[in-house]
């Protein structure tokens, strides 16, 4: 029998894009496959998601959860009260919103959120990006009735019975990017005659591939090799000041690249940083690439979800501590190498799971609708 009411939905993400950008994904794609559902974003205060997720059409409210300093510091004195207040809030917002399901995707207000959920008797579902877990999710998965894995192997973490391997979701223009190539070329002016190499460090840039490529300019300049460089925020300037005499070789820099579907179709090979997200996306759009995982987050599970690709012989490595010295020679070497971008290719595309966001909200369904 069809539900009268309005479904409704929690759902709490963020912290970073690899979190809130699946969270967004899964909640249009329940949107399109529940005629009648309402939603509330959960996040935290100060963080990029109370942005973001207004903007993508959802509200949201914050907690004024924060995480934990590896180091001391006056603000992890605060961390237990925080953590009590936020867990306060959530409860309220349970018992006011009355949700059917609360779906986590990672992110600081996840862990009180869900667990003030599962509290009162509410369904949960988590969704994992990476080949680590993070401690949010590992301490969560008790209660959860579903977790959806973007990796193979992840019962060392989780519960098997309630492991769904769906994928990570990610933005519907990736699909067929392919046919975009001539209209990529044109949009960033450049050469149809000459290979490109795309650099991705994340919405936030990364210092060691921006000051990699920033010392290197010259070689890719006389290899007859193009450049679409993202830098982040932080090295706009310095990216635009250097890059500004190569812009008759096909050399730009871009403080963020909002046409990431172009992009992608313009670029024969990608250096990127190893966030989850990023993984998902290079697969979906089947682009060989060189990447550098960070060493700056937690459990280093950037190199985990980079050794998960080189593993099988879908991606080349080079690691942050030596990024200065080889990025450049490795990339340019792949560069010229068609036979090894054709191979790279065939095997990162059999890891792609276009159908995530469908396969996961998918999950949310059937138990709402038990």
């Amino acid at each position: 029998m069809p539900n009268s009411n309005p479904y409704r939905i929690i759902i709490s993400a963020g912290g970073t894009g690899g979190h809130i950008y699946p969270a967004v994904a899964v909640a249009n794609m329940l949107k399109e496959m529940l005629p009648n559902v309402e939603f509330l974003f959960v996040g935290a205060l100060g963080r990029m998601e109370m942005e973001k997720v207004p903007k993508a059409g959802f509200p949201i409210v914050g907690l004024p959860i924060a995480g934990i300093q590896r180091r001391f510091t006056l603000e992890n004195l605060k961390f237990p009260f925080k953590l009590w207040k936020s867990l306060r809030m959530a409860r309220k917002l349970v018992k006011d919103f009355k949700p059917d399901v609360a779906v986590g995707f990672g992110g600081y207000a996840s862990g009180p959120m869900l667990k003030a959920s599962a509290k009162q008797g509410v369904t949960t579902v988590l969704q994992e990006q990476n080949s680590y877990a993070g401690i949010t999710n590992k301490w969560l998965a008790k209660s959860a009735s579903k977790i959806c894995v973007a990796y193979e192997n992840m019962d060392k973490f989780f519960p098997a019975n309630k492991i769904v391997f769906t994928g990570n979701p990610v933005r519907k223009d990736l699909n067929e990017v392919s046919a975009k190539r001539d209209a990529a070329l044109m949009h960033f002016k450049l050469d149809s005659a000459k290979p490109v190499v795309l650099v991705i460090g994340g919405s936030l840039g990364a210092r060691t591939i921006n000051e990699s490529m920033a010392s290197s300019l010259e070689k890719f300049a006389k290899a007859d090799v193009q450049l679409l460089w993202q830098t982040g925020k932080s090295y706009g300037d310095k990216g635009r000041e250097v890059t500004s005499k190569y812009a008759d070789k096909g050399i730009f820099a871009h403080e963020f690249i909002y046409e990431m579907d172009l992009a992608y179709a313009a670029a024969d090979v990608v250096i990127s940083r190893a966030g989850a997200l990023s993984i998902s996306e290079l697969c979906l759009v089947e682009k060989p690439v060189v990447l550098v995982p960070s060493p700056n987050v937690a459990e280093d599970h950037q190199t985990m979800n980079a050794m998960a690709l080189v593993n099988r012989g879908a991606a080349k490595l080079v690691r942050d501590v030596e990024a200065r010295e080889k990025l450049t020679d490795v990339t340019l070497d792949l560069v010229a190498d068609k036979a090894e971008q054709e191979r790279l290719s065939s095997e990162i595309k059999k890891l792609a799971k276009p159908k995530a966001a469908a396969e996961i909200s998918q999950q949310i369904i059937d138990l709402i609708q038990k």
